[in-house]
């Protein structure tokens, strides 16, 4: 019996071994063809430039080419699908964002899992949302919308980018941490919410920084309060939605690389040292702060927890506000 166990231990921890040995010798040789990150929304949008910054980094460090692929549909489900399917080579990549962590609560259909079918490489920046009204709205701070809200329910519009956007979820967790009644007005993209502010047709949106900045400071927005525990560095007067009163209102914007499940380990941890690297340098810090957004440069573990956290919160906001897309 002895002498069983002792074989068995011996051949499990030879398959370990060459598991390991196998693994090395893949991130050596790696990556030696096209390496595409794949972005799971339309070009110009944050996904896609973000994606865009890495491929040229990551081109210019390894002297292989890393391609863009776009491939967007179905509130990005469609292009994360195609890279949970993808052989986990080190070759296939996504270019995730925050909506990667709202889709299991909107789609109870998924054809892939969220936590299972993905390792995380590491996040890359995060993005503030901001709270925005017409100048001459009456709120002129975050506790008089609060209130006018509570006064009108249902009668303050908000408008966003589409249905199961982080902007519609954004103003969904407002609505349930303040107790009050929104109604959400959805139109085509970020811009678009915007102008609708502007014209009056809706009264306030929960745009991500980068759509909105450049209204900010030409005065065509009032901005109430950013939605991050930390001050943006773009907007270092406007007060985040907990120091503006209230409490446990946090979105975080994001964008971050993740990888199909099983992609070697030592090519993950390469790769999330790359983005770590890059992140600190004053080019790329300079560059995240003309989109309003603060660089991260995590390890695959920090960046697991995160998405996990980010996961469980929308799962439970989205069923807390009722909302389901099919």
């Amino acid at each position: 019996m002895n002498r069983v166990r002792v074989l068995i231990v011996t051949v499990a921890a030879a398959v370990l071994l060459s598991v390991a040995v196998a693994n090395d010798a893949a991130a050596q040789k790696w990556p030696n063809r096209t390496v595409r990150i794949v972005a799971p929304f339309a070009p110009g949008g944050g996904t896609d430039l973000f994606a865009r910054i890495l491929a040229q980094r990551f081109t210019e460090v390894y002297g292989q080419q890393f391609i863009v692929e776009n491939r967007p549909g179905a509130g990005s489900t469609m292009g994360t699908e195609f890279v949970a399917r993808s052989p986990a080579d080190g070759y296939t990549y996504l270019m995730a964002s925050a909506s990667f962590s709202f889709n299991p609560g909107l789609y109870p259909k998924l054809r892939y899992d969220s936590v299972k079918d993905f390792v995380a490489v590491s996040q890359v920046v995060t993005v503030p949302h901001v709270i925005v009204v017409l100048p001459s709205f009456p709120a002129k701070n975050l506790q008089d919308l609060v209130r006018i809200a509570r006064a009108r329910p249902g009668e303050v519009l908000y408008a966003s980018s589409g249905p199961g956007s982080a902007m519609h979820l954004a103003g969904a967790l407002f609505g349930v941490v303040t107790k009050t009644q929104l109604t959400h007005v959805p139109y085509k993209g970020g811009p678009a919410a915007a102008t609708a502010v502007m014209s009056g047709e809706a009264m306030t949106a929960f745009n991500t920084i980068e759509t909105v900045l450049p209204l900010i400071h030409a005065k065509r927005l009032r901005v109430l309060a950013v939605s991050t525990r930390e001050r943006s560095p773009a907007l270092p007067d406007v007060p985040t939605a907990m120091e503006a009163g209230v409490k446990d209102y946090e979105a975080i914007g994001w964008f971050g690389l993740l990888a199909p499940a099983g992609t070697p380990p030592a090519i993950v941890e390469q790769l999330s040292a790359e983005i770590a690297k890059m992140m600190a340098t004053p080019a790329m810090r300079e560059r995240a702060a003309q989109e309003g957004a603060t660089p991260v440069g995590n390890t695959p573990a920090q960046f697991d927890r995160f998405v996990r956290d980010e996961l469980a919160k929308w799962t439970r906001i989205i069923q807390q506000a009722g909302i389901r897309l099919e």
